[in-house]
């Protein structure tokens, strides 16, 4: 019997699992539905894995439920072993189909086949090498799923073959029932993380995720028995899944219930502002004025998320990231844990983690008072400062010395670049960055300002190039 008429019996019949299983929700797919799109939906065949354990809604046990007849070839290897034809797996293996191809869980005929207990399919697939320790995107193994659906012979005969159920430790962010997985969980088995590419700043390093560059932070292994630390990990997460801006930096998703856990974000192969000064030193003044747009736009944004801001308290070069058509993206926010005193004011429920060694911290985090959003646009100040002038504060004294200067003594670096700039833009920097923090103007008041003096300038010729520029 050719492929096409084996598959359409098979479609005639109960489909026992044609459960699709998108953003949490379930729902079925039905015969009419021939969008090629669906080529790549997510079936559930069969029992599930031993580690997501969830079976077909039982309302709709006496419905014929059908699969689309464009299932591309993964996808009847995997149907086929679901009903344990054996024929059809041998057909389609004979086609060159790749015995270990996987679904989007990372599924492959070998597990499908243990956790249905299909013993003469089972030996098929391992007779044309299918891979025995194969892991699915909740790091289950053909053999952990025999042993828990009870398949004794299909499990003794992986366990002959030197198959290793693995040990599995719970992460402290585990769910309780599979449904309730985030759907932000990323399969670890899609990271390749590539340690001799890792970025040296902060604690992210360079990985591939499905082909494409990310940034990884892995959490250290001695790290889950701290409180702290995980408390720390659930927080950064919180806050990166609940943004979406242009101009911050973009969450990709999450490892939370296979160890290491892991959070992952889009890579920035220009590297941060930090890096970037260092090459370049003073900028011009129509790259000034944009990237401090780009900055104040996604400060702008965080200040004003609901039903919460979200306060920076870190934002510095080496956390405003740039991606490769230029754009700057705010990152690093989250590392600091707040304590809310009001809507508007917080504390750190950290201090001592608080690096007072920085010429971009307010004086109200430097001397661990109550403090409100303005310490991030104090921080800006300083970074428009910098920007202008091509080095920070009182360079070259020490961060540490800069800090103490601007912070305990109040005291102000003076503007040697005061012919090249617009006068409004340094009028501008001594209100972000004034000791008195009401006198500081909110991100929306300096996108309003920065515009008009864009504005200005491009009016009056003093930006040749302003006008090419795309954010204007």
């Amino acid at each position: 019997m050719d492929m096409k008429k084996r598959l359409t019996r098979g479609i005639s019949r109960q489909f026992s699992t044609g459960s699709l299983r998108m953003s949490g929700k379930f729902s079925f797919k039905r015969q009419n539905s021939m969008d090629p799109r669906n080529n790549n939906m997510r079936f559930s065949f069969g029992r599930q894995s031993s580690l997501d354990p969830i079976r077909r809604c039982p309302s709709f046990e006496n419905e014929t439920i059908a699969v689309p007849d464009n299932l591309d070839s993964t996808m009847q290897l995997l149907f086929m072993a679901c009903k344990g034809d054996v024929n059809g797996v041998k057909d389609l293996l004979d086609e060159d189909v790749d015995v270990n191809s996987i679904d989007l869980d990372g599924r492959t005929a070998l597990h499908i086949a243990a956790c249905e207990g299909h013993v003469e399919v089972s030996k098929l697939l391992l007779s044309r090498k299918a891979n025995i320790d194969a892991r699915d995107r909740w790091g289950s193994t053909a053999a952990a799923d025999a042993k828990y659906y009870g398949n004794n012979e299909v499990y003794n005969i992986l366990k002959a073959r030197g198959a290793k159920v693995p040990k599995l430790r719970n992460t402290p962010m585990t769910v309780a029932n599979p449904r309730e997985v985030p759907e932000y969980e990323l399969n670890p088995l899609e990271l390749q993380i590539r340690k001799r590419d890792g970025i040296s700043k902060g604690s992210y390093q360079v990985a591939k995720w499905n082909g494409t560059k990310v940034s990884v932070k892995i959490l250290d292994k001695d790290s889950y028995a701290d409180p702290e630390i995980i408390n720390a990990f659930k927080h950064e997460l919180t806050l990166l899944e609940r943004v979406r801006h242009p101009n911050v930096v973009q969450f990709v998703g999450a490892v939370t219930q296979n160890i290491p856990m892991m959070i992952v974000i889009e890579y920035h192969p220009r590297g941060d502002l930090g890096s970037y000064l260092q090459k370049k030193g003073r900028l011009s003044p129509s790259k000034v004025l944009r990237f401090a747009l780009d900055i104040a736009r996604g400060m702008n944004y965080l200040h004003e998320c609901k039903p919460d801001p979200i306060i920076h308290c870190l934002l510095m070069p080496k956390n405003i990231l740039q991606d490769n058509g230029g754009l700057l993206k705010v990152a690093g926010f989250g590392l600091i844990r707040l304590s809310n005193i009001s809507p508007d004011k917080a504390k750190s429920l950290q201090p001592q983690a608080i690096d007072r060694a920085s010429t971009y911290i307010a004086p109200e985090i430097y001397k661990d008072e109550i403090f409100d959003r303005s310490v991030d646009v104090y921080a800006f100040g300083v970074l428009l400062y910098e920007m202008m002038e091509g080095s920070p504060p009182f360079h070259p004294k020490s961060p540490e010395e800069a800090a103490r200067l601007m912070c305990k003594e109040g005291k102000r670096p003076s503007f040697k670049s005061k012919s090249k700039y617009p006068p409004d833009l340094r009028e501008l920097i001594e209100e972000c960055w004034n000791p008195d923090s009401f006198i500081r103007p909110t991100f929306s008041e300096i996108i309003v300002r920065m515009n008009k003096i864009v504005a200005n300038c491009s009016k009056h010729g003093w930006l040749k190039d302003t006008l090419k520029l795309p954010w204007l």
